[in-house]
């Protein structure tokens, strides 16, 4: 065997005990050599190389071992870089930062104005950042991969391809912009896949395959995980059902928005939160509107359904928080339709899918493009 072959069998060798750190509690030399299928001996050199490199730490006894010497354990440095998810909402923007662990470090959340362009957007995109780095005592080169969450399909250049409620958005490169500050990895996905992506990891289908994620609000969508996998489709517009007059999303939240009986001046919305409520305390004329919202709901949400099968339809967006008064409607409406209704369940991330998604797909860019590949001492990966 060549001088090249020894090296890489040991660089492979190194990224399995690596991998045998992530995400699972401290563990001895004997514990690595079993998970792994090495010699003790051998996972004991290579585990003291992770730590000289910086991918590796030894976690310190606790007080409590008292009786002989304990052996010694160790863990997956966490904190050897960090990745960012950023939401880019209509209202708001949303930063967030974690190790590689996922780790939540640093979080902060901006007001934004629906009416800014893009220049202007941008703008408070880079202050939330500043100050989300420098809460954390962090630097710019501290950031391993970057996922951006916005309002729309878009393209494999972060592109916004077709109208998007953000004002002038379709002229942005959010990507290009990133790019003037930061080297690492900058990828931008649609909201409504990222949120369905923190659903698998954070959320209510951490148990589930196949997955269609409703983002229900004064918009709908949908995002798809199917065998595990988030799917784009070709051109980015997978789960985009809604753009089909014929299943009834477009005007859906109509019904609860322009309900004649909300207060005088509520914002949309408000108004939907009001019917909401109206209904919750049992008014008649508001229950009608929510099941007509609902009627419509589930022709889309039953075209999924008997497309993909899913195990699961999670129900989320802003709406998710009426879900009490959803999900049995629901379920009703899709028996009439579908020959197998899922599960429905309610999202419990509130209005945090979005970034926590981000962060995921962050995370995955640094293990496809660094520890699958390579392994030296822990710098951020470059752009290339």
């Amino acid at each position: 065997m060549s001088g090249t072959d020894l090296s890489r069998m040991r660089e492979m060798n190194q990224l399995s005990v690596l991998w045998a750190l992530r995400g699972t509690p401290p563990s001895t030399v004997t514990e690595l050599a079993n998970r792994t299928g090495l010699s003790r001996p051998a996972a004991d050199v290579l585990v003291q190389q992770l730590v000289a490199d910086g991918w590796a730490e030894v976690e310190e006894p606790g007080a409590s071992s008292t009786v002989g010497r304990p052996a010694r354990r160790y863990r997956f440095r966490a904190k050897a870089g960090h990745v960012l998810g950023i939401d880019i909402g209509v209202h708001k923007i949303l930063v967030m930062l974690c190790d590689l662990e996922g780790n939540l470090v640093q979080s902060l959340r901006r007001p934004a104005d629906p009416q800014a362009g893009p220049a202007e957007r941008l703008a408070a995109v880079d202050e939330t950042i500043d100050d989300v780095l420098h809460e954390a005592g962090m630097a710019t080169p501290d950031i391993w991969a970057i996922t951006v969450g916005v309002t729309g399909p878009v393209d494999e250049n972060g592109r916004s391809i077709i109208s998007t409620p953000l004002p002038g958005w379709r002229e942005a490169d959010p990507v290009a912009h990133l790019r003037t500050r930061f080297t690492c990895p900058i990828r931008v996905e649609n909201d409504c896949k990222l949120a369905a992506v923190a659903e698998r990891w954070k959320g209510v289908a951490q148990d589930a395959d196949d997955i269609v994620y409703l983002l229900a609000g004064l918009r709908t969508g949908a995002g798809l995980i199917i065998d595990g996998t988030l799917r784009r489709g070709h051109g980015g517009v997978a789960g985009e059902i809604g753009a089909l007059k014929a299943v009834r999303w477009l005007n859906a939240p109509g019904h609860l928005t322009a309900y004649p009986g909300a207060p005088s001046g509520a914002k949309p919305g408000e108004a939907a939160a009001w019917v909401f409520q109206a209904a919750r305390e049992g008014d008649s004329a508001a229950k009608t509107a929510v099941q007509r919202y609902i009627r419509d709901l589930a022709v889309g949400v039953a075209a999924l359904v008997l497309t993909l099968d899913p195990q699961i339809v999670v129900y989320g967006g802003g709406f998710s928080r009426s879900a009490d008064l959803v999900l049995d409607s629901l379920r009703r409406e899709l028996a009439k339709h579908c020959l197998r209704v899922p599960e429905l369940r309610a999202s419990t991330l509130s209005d945090e899918g979005v970034a926590l998604g981000a962060l995921r797909l962050a995370l995955d860019q640094v293990d496809n493009t660094l520890l699958s590949s390579q392994l030296a001492a822990p710098v951020a990966p470059q752009f290339s």
